[in-house]
């Protein structure tokens, strides 16, 4: 999970945010965004084109249709009481938070931390061969 810091709710803000937290995955970790029907969105199409990957609206009270993420926005709560404005808070704070969250062990994922299945998606570095 990466929490964005939107100190408005625009889709310039939004676009901003996204490229900059998520533009550095390799393009399969970031294959489609599903999201609320919200005026931050109003970008979609940019969002799209910038990360290359579609972004799906959920139908109007539909939560079901994003289950991880409302699983995800109960978690939240112990932080953030619902209807909290996360624009608010310093972005030290949130990624504190998005940290303490992605090395919870979760039972879902065999009791392993979403950061380690992550770090485990991503491509190692390449490895240096020193030669006499």
């Amino acid at each position: 999970m990466r929490l964005l810091h939107l100190p408005q709710r625009d889709g310039d803000t939004l676009h901003d945010a996204l490229r900059a937290r998520l533009g550095d995955l390799p393009p399969v970790l970031r294959r489609s965004i599903t999201w609320d029907q919200g005026t931050e969105m109003a970008r979609h199409v940019r969002i799209t084109e910038t990360l290359g990957a579609p972004v799906y609206f959920c139908d109007s009270r539909s939560p079901w249709q994003r289950g991880s993420n409302e699983n995800t926005n109960g978690l939240l709560r112990d932080y953030f009481p619902k209807g909290t404005d996360l624009g608010v808070h310093a972005v030290e704070h949130l990624l504190a938070v998005e940290n303490e969250l992605n090395n919870r062990p979760r039972r879902v994922l065999g009791d392993r931390t979403p950061t380690a299945l992550f770090d485990a998606l991503l491509p190692s570095p390449p490895h240096t061969v020193l030669q006499r």
